[in-house]
């Protein structure tokens, strides 16, 4: 599924990926483009395989990897544990069309690396508020997790696990190689990777310069919500990287498990934002509270 606006690809959605059984294959949003054409991503970099555009993971949940990679364990570290499931695409409820927004509304089941079938997933993501005098576009990306595996799951990251600031699960964005050592800011005015990972905060935004073509570009993601009935839920926390390379996930289990019951389903609710220029401070400010969830 491809997304063009004012003659850019500015988005591709893989259902089906290719991917090894190694990555954990899930759908991904990848290329993923500013409206004047600037790259916004990468895949498979030569660090993390596994990284690939935008897409929805979830590095521990119970005994299973559904992120991709070796999973990490307080006892050992990072192995590879032969625990990694896949994300199935199911089938759209229409064919998404185009106009003044695009949708994608889809099922997709997730199978464990022993074939057992635990979580019905509907997602929807719609691409909307084009704005080409700003050079803006948007993404809303609304998820329904439903344990069908008929006991409790746990929602875990890595930092659950035992390892500080690893707390990346949920949706998670790779920027480009050129956005290696970028600017990244959060609502509350926190500068940096280290004063940014694992606080809460309504947005953060990232900003740098491209390679290739001139100019840069801004992307900021904002935390939305995260919802079960009947559950309480730990706050969204940010996992940031942007000194080896920018990245950027709205953790629902950051440092804390969710405990999903049997049955029970896990609503997310979460934004990005690309902005074809490098944001001054005051503009940055303007956007995040017109764009806050």
């Amino acid at each position: 599924m491809v997304v063009t606006a004012s003659g850019t690809e500015i988005l591709r959605y893989v259902t089906h990926p290719d991917s090894p059984q190694e990555e954990a294959p899930k759908p991904y949003l990848y290329p993923l483009r500013f409206l004047d054409g600037g790259e916004a991503s990468v895949r498979r970099p030569w660090d993390h395989r596994w990284h690939t555009g935008l897409q929805f993971t979830w590095s521990h949940v119970a005994d299973q990897n559904f992120w991709g990679g070796p999973t990490f364990a307080a006892e050992d570290g990072y192995k590879m544990r032969g625990n990694l499931g896949r994300m199935d695409h199911k089938g759209f409820s229409a064919t998404p069309s185009g106009g003044d927004e695009v949708v994608f509304d889809e099922t997709l089941e997730w199978i464990t690396s022993r074939e057992e079938h635990w979580i019905d997933e509907h997602r929807v993501q719609r691409v909307h508020s084009l704005d080409t005098a700003r050079g803006i576009w948007a993404i809303d990306l609304t998820t329904e997790l439903t344990n069908v595996s008929g006991d409790t799951l746990p929602l875990g990251s890595p930092t659950t696990a035992g390892r500080p600031n690893a707390g990346y699960t949920g949706w998670f964005w790779r920027g480009p190689r050129s956005w290696s050592g970028c600017q990244v800011v959060n609502s509350a005015g926190a500068e940096g990777e280290e004063n940014t990972m694992g606080q809460v905060a309504d947005w953060v935004a990232f900003s740098s310069e491209h390679d290739d073509l001139d100019g840069g570009g801004t992307i900021m993601a904002f935390a939305g919500t995260s919802e079960c009935a009947g559950t309480a839920l730990p706050p969204i926390k940010w996992f940031t990287r942007s000194s080896i390379f920018a990245v950027a996930s709205q953790s629902p289990a950051f440092d804390e498990e969710i405990h999903l019951p049997a049955g029970a389903t896990l609503r997310l609710h979460h934004r990005f934002l690309f902005i074809a220029r490098v944001l001054e401070p005051e503009e940055r400010t303007r956007i995040g509270q017109e764009f806050t969830l």
